[in-house]
């Protein structure tokens, strides 16, 4: 069944989808009709306007006015997407093709060279940025990067994949440069300001400290098997380390209490949103059909009473359509802040992955402690044999004080693991607090939107069937 928007929407063709977004023309003239109440008017204006500068720092501040010392700001916007051929996958299958997007950054970060700078970068670059920065953030709440599609070979050429990548990649930006310590890493401004392949480096972590001494590559070898040892169970050895922070897990409790909650609303948000989209197309489905009505009312009117009743049914449709419209608007308004909530449960993996650093970093300094002790052990007994012997055993002295350069190695990676556990708690804790006052900031601007957004509408829609309400008062006076 064709939808109103079918009966009066042109779509132009476009050589290039990936350059042209499909545009969507009216020529209908109800439009003309829509004037909002000035109160609606003037509470959407301001508050949109709050919300935009409160949230969003804009292109115009960088070039009409120079920022405070204390006003820093990160806008980093996606576009232009190309299409590029891999020159080096081309021996023997023909070439591979992949899109580039052009990054554009525009900041007053005292760790940028510039205020103003653009890249162009592949999803694969973006995957490395990622990997990089969970590397080296362990403990952080870091924004979870896009998926890369499983098809997307497949769909590659298709404007609407090609869109939406867009939109996930900004969007993904901007959650980076949202977060205080992120924005001001030096892979992000690698990635956002030099030009060609990215000069990533290495992390340390207890790996890299074991492999610096003797036999380092045995000992690396030895702490994965413990630490798959403690992921699947210690059997009759000693038991792991356990997480005894108290109000780390009653956080944790909390958050994934809200987390459940927050699933549910985001499902109500979802049939709201599917149930304002049905009113709107059966508003506009209902405005069609009193317009054909009409049509039909007027070629075969002979009385005045009929003309006039023709006249009404034209106003019901022009009512029903502005109705539609209403509605239409009123749903890109909700979907534009109840998204809150899906960002939201988007965060809650980025806590999760925060969870799982912490949980690493316990694991690994549960192998490194549990290693020490086996070292000690082995040291111990083989003290004790070689000294049974007269003049000692040279070969088990040789043994021992191999033993014991282990051993200062693998005391070296428990400091080196203590330090990283405790950097990654401390860093738990303080992102914990940085998310419970955004939350709360957060969804008091996402209701605040919302309810004023309903209130809004609603009065215009009052408006629009209260017009009709006195173009039809003559009935109610006949009647009587």
């Amino acid at each position: 069944m064709m939808s109103y928007d079918d009966q009066f929407a042109e779509i132009p063709t476009s050589d290039d989808p990936l350059t042209h977004s499909p545009s969507f023309q009216n020529p209908n003239s109800f439009n003309s009709f829509i004037d909002p109440p000035s109160y609606a008017e003037a509470v959407f204006r301001s508050f949109d306007s709050t919300q935009t500068n409160q949230h969003h720092d804009h292109d115009d501040d960088v070039s009409t006015s120079a920022p405070s010392a204390s006003h820093t700001f990160l806008e980093i916007s996606v576009n232009d997407p190309r299409k590029k051929h891999d020159l080096a996958d081309s021996v023997g299958s023909g070439g591979k093709n992949y899109l580039t997007y052009l990054i554009t950054t525009f900041t007053n970060l005292p760790e940028f060279n510039g205020t103003e700078f653009s890249v162009r970068r592949r999803f694969k670059e973006v995957v490395m940025l990622s990997d990089r920065l969970s590397e080296s953030y362990r403990g952080f709440f870091i924004p979870t990067r896009p998926d890369k599609g499983v098809v997307e070979s497949q769909v590659m050429q298709k404007y609407e994949f090609v869109e939406q990548r867009r939109v996930a990649l900004e969007k993904y930006f901007r959650k980076l440069a949202a977060h205080p310590v992120i924005r001001r890493s030096e892979d992000l401004r690698v990635f956002l300001q030099v030009q060609g392949d990215l000069p990533l480096m290495k992390t340390e972590n207890v790996d890299a400290v074991v492999n610096r001494g003797t036999g380092g590559g045995d000992l690396v070898r030895r702490f994965k098997e413990l630490r798959q040892s403690v992921t699947y169970g210690w059997g009759g050895t000693k038991p792991p380390l356990v997480e005894e922070d108290k109000d780390f897990l009653e956080r944790r409790m909390k958050l994934q209490d809200f987390e459940a909650q927050l699933s549910n609303v985001s499902l109500q948000a979802e049939s709201l949103v599917k149930a304002q989209q049905d009113i709107g197309e059966t508003m506009g489905q209902l405005g069609l059909v009193f317009v054909k009505l009409t049509k039909f009312e007027t070629e075969e009117a002979v009385f005045i009473s009929q003309k006039t009743r023709a006249k009404d049914m034209k106003n019901i449709a022009t009512s029903s359509v502005k109705a539609s419209r209403l509605y239409r608007e009123l749903n890109s308004q909700t979907i534009k802040h109840l998204d809150k909530l899906h960002d939201y449960l988007g965060v809650m993996l980025d806590v999760n992955n925060a969870y799982s650093d912490r949980s690493n970093a316990l694991l690994t300094l549960q192998a490194v402690v549990t290693e020490i002790s086996i070292l000690n052990s082995r040291i111990e007994k083989l003290e004790a044999a070689a000294f049974k012997v007269f003049g000692a055993d040279r070969s088990r002295i040789q043994k021992i004080d191999e033993l014991k350069e282990t051993l200062r190695v693998a005391e070296d990676a428990k400091n080196h693991a203590v330090k990283e556990y405790k950097r990654i708690k401390d860093t738990n804790k303080t992102e914990f607090e940085r998310l419970d006052e955004e939350k709360r900031e957060d969804f008091f601007g996402m209701l605040k939107g919302f309810v004023v957004n309903q209130a809004g509408y609603a009065e215009k829609m009052a408006s629009v069937w209260e017009t009709f309400a006195k173009e039809t008062s003559g009935y109610a006076q006949n009647s009587s």
